[in-house]
C-alpha cells in the first residue's frame, strides 16, 4: 500500500503533478506580450506518438533537458554557450516561464523550447537514448513527509530518464537540502542503469565547472543554508 501511495502516477495512470502553485504575481506587460507573442512558437505541444526531435530542433543532433528550470538562468546560460545543442526546458511557474522568455528574446536564442507542464508528461513521449544531458537543480523539496510522494526524483522518473538518456550522458541534480540529497543517492543507487561514481568522498560539495550560482542558490545562502549537493551520474548502456 505505501508503494503504491508513493507512487508518481494518478489512479488514472496519468503522472502527478510535481509543482504547487503555476502562477505568483501578476506579469508586467512586457512579460505578457512575450507570453502572447514568443510563447506559441516555443511551446511544446505533445500528440499521440513520440516526440519528434529532429522536426523540434532541425539540424542539431545534441540534446539535453532541464526540469524546474526556474528563473532560467541556468538554461539560457548553457544555451547561449552551445548553440549546437537543442535544449527543452520544463517548467510550469508563470513567473519563471516569463524571465525565460525574456533571455530568449534579449539574446536573440534559437535553441531553446518550453514544456508548460509536468516534466513526466514529457519524459515519457521521448524516444528512447535521445538526450544527450539532464538537468534538475534546486528543484522543489517538498520537505514534510506527506508530500515526499511530489518529489520529482523516484523510482518512475529516474527509470524514464535513464530510457531516454543515451549511454556516457550526464544527469545533474543539485540541491541544498541535506535530506532531498540522501533520499536522490537512495534511489540513484537502486537504479542500475546509473552509475554514481565521484572523484573523491565530499566532491559532490563542489559545484561543478563554470558553474554559476542561481536565484533560489543565492537565496539559500542569505537564509544561511551554505551547503550544496552537486550529484553527477552517468547514464549506462541499456541491456
Amino acid at each position: 500500500m505505501t508503494e503504491k501511495s508513493n507512487h508518481p502516477l494518478n489512479v488514472n495512470g496519468e503522472p502527478r503533478a510535481f509543482f504547487g502553485r503555476r502562477s505568483g504575481k501578476r506579469l508586467h506587460k512586457g512579460q505578457d506580450r512575450l507570453f502572447h507573442e514568443k510563447l506559441p512558437a516555443l511551446e511544446i505541444a505533445l500528440g499521440d506518438g513520440s516526440l519528434d526531435l529532429d522536426a523540434l530542433f532541425p539540424g542539431r543532433t545534441r540534446r539535453a533537458i532541464e526540469i524546474g528550470y526556474g528563473g532560467g538562468e541556468h538554461l539560457a546560460r548553457v544555451a547561449g554557450e552551445a548553440p549546437e545543442t537543442g535544449f527543452i526546458g520544463c517548467e510550469v511557474f508563470s513567473g519563471g516561464i516569463a524571465k525565460l522568455l525574456e533571455a530568449i528574446d534579449d539574446r536573440q536564442l534559437d535553441n531553446v523550447r518550453v514544456f508548460t507542464d509536468d516534466a513526466l508528461k514529457l519524459l515519457v513521449k521521448l524516444p528512447d537514448a535521445s538526450l544527450d544531458a539532464a538537468f534538475l537543480l534546486y528543484p522543489d523539496p517538498w520537505p514534510k513527509l506527506r508530500h515526499h510522494k511530489r518529489r520529482f526524483v523516484s523510482a518512475t522518473t529516474l527509470g524514464e530518464l535513464a530510457r531516454v538518456l543515451k549511454p556516457g550522458a550526464i544527469f545533474r541534480f543539485a540541491t541544498d537540502i541535506e535530506d532531498y540529497a540522501d533520499w536522490t543517492l537512495a534511489h540513484i543507487l537502486r537504479e542500475p542503469k546509473f552509475r554514481f561514481a565521484p572523484v573523491a568522498p565530499g566532491a559532490w560539495h563542489q559545484p561543478y565547472p563554470g558553474w554559476q550560482p542561481t536565484r533560489y542558490e543565492e537565496k539559500a545562502r542569505r537564509e544561511g543554508r551554505m551547503l550544496s549537493f552537486y550529484f553527477e551520474f552517468e547514464s549506462l548502456a541499456q541491456s
